[in-house]
């Protein structure tokens, strides 16, 4: 499982911004699909919500590639 670090100072980081930074999608407009299409979990669950706050631990899910989100 890869690991996506926070930026100094910051408590989340939403949803798409993760799955760009984590080069699982190539840019917003392709984030924004796949989420609104039930196609990303976090922690499991679907979640169709770009701005989705994201906070260290949770785990984001897509295409059976896993991201967890760390300080």
């Amino acid at each position: 499982m890869e690991e996506v670090s926070l930026r100094e100072g910051e408590e989340f980081i939403k949803l798409g911004q993760l799955l760009k930074k984590a080069n699982m999608m190539s840019s917003g407009v392709d984030a924004k699909m796949v989420i609104l299409d039930g196609l990303v979990t976090v922690n499991g669950e679907v979640e169709n919500r770009r701005g989705k706050k994201i906070y260290p631990g949770d785990v984001v899910t897509y295409q059976g590639e896993s991201v967890k989100v760390v300080r």
